[in-house]
């Protein structure tokens, strides 16, 4: 038995910039955090040659092309384990359409756990680079590649893509009463709707080229963010996530909506300086920044919420138990 812990990420800045088709011409950056939530992917061999996932349903055949998972079918696919394993996905939060990246962190997580099985020790760039190339390139899924990245290395991340196609993945080092500050000042709801991000993300990669100086300004926002950060200017952080909530929701339609403006409109109202939906639009979780006394006036204009606390976490995808004999 092998169990792989994976982390959640909030993205503060720069979403959108992370699409291939985007910063392939215009280049792009984001900064992101991995997240104390987790999918725990567990593997186990068999003792006989069938395949059984687990998830919220349960598959067992004898192929895996029959696999109706399709990021276990197709991690399957690239490890090459073909028969005789028994594999199964538990998430610290809703499966679908949170906006904390749980799609690419349950392939970051797969691969980790098929790798071990196999005996093989891969890097975090090889499992986000492969799974990217399940969701963009097998699935066709129209998404960038920051979630996968995170899910890989963990920490408070910085991440430039190149138009060469090079992904640059810089540490934010924070001193842990800074670290600390910035943790204490972010809260996270829960929107009580999930949505298919696909829809909000296909509108968005079609509108691109009509974007592109949105895009810009808010990789430029990441730029300025991060230097705020690293020089302990945390309300600067909240402030220029309200500039950058602006202009993400100008990407496409469905990114925002009445009730999830209402819900912002009130946060700030109640003292929040800045926030976001954390994931593609729509629904999820939302995001504040809200200084410490303030925190108590943010919850109660909040009422019907229920809060996710969190803290950052420093690691990525990594090994939890190995249990073979």
């Amino acid at each position: 038995m092998i169990i792989i812990q994976t982390p959640l990420r909030v993205s503060f800045f720069g979403g959108g910039s992370d699409f291939p088709s985007y910063y392939l011409e215009e280049g792009g950056c984001v900064l992101s955090t991995a997240i104390d939530k987790y999918i725990f992917v567990t593997i186990k061999k068999r003792f006989d040659d069938k395949l059984r996932v687990g998830y919220t349903q349960t598959e067992m055949v004898d192929s895996v092309a029959e696999i109706q998972h399709e990021l276990i079918r197709e991690a399957f696919c690239i490890t090459g384990i073909e028969r005789g394993v028994e594999i199964t996905t538990m998430g610290d939060i809703p499966s679908q359409g949170s906006g904390l990246g749980s799609s690419s962190t349950v392939t970051v997580g797969a691969l980790h756990a098929m790798y071990t099985f196999l005996g093989e020790n891969v890097s975090e760039e090889r499992l986000a680079r492969q799974a990217c190339e399940i969701e963009i390139e097998r699935l066709g899924k129209p998404m960038g590649v920051q979630d996968q990245y995170i899910a890989a290395y963990g920490g408070l991340r910085f991440m430039e893509f190149k138009t060469s196609g090079e992904i640059c993945v810089q540490k934010v080092d924070l001193s842990p009463d800074l670290k600390r500050q910035l943790e204490e000042n972010l809260l996270l709801f829960y929107t009580g709707t999930t949505r298919r991000s696909a829809s909000v993300l296909t509108e968005q990669k079609r509108n691109i080229k009509d974007r592109v100086a949105v895009l810009r300004a808010m990789t430029k926002l990441a730029y300025t963010a991060r230097a705020e950060l690293l020089a302990g200017n945390l309300d600067a952080i909240g402030e220029i996530l309200h500039e950058n909530w602006q202009l993400k929701k100008r990407l496409a339609s469905g990114i925002s909506n009445g009730y999830i403006d209402q819900l912002y409109q009130a946060g700030r109202a109640a003292g929040a300086l800045g926030g976001k939906i954390t994931g593609a639009g729509g629904g999820g979780f939302i995001l504040f920044y809200c200084p410490r006394g303030k925190q108590e006036n943010l919850r109660a204009a909040l009422p019907n919420l229920q809060e996710l606390p969190f803290r950052l976490e420093a690691d990525g995808t990594k090994v939890i138990f190995n249990y073979s004999r």
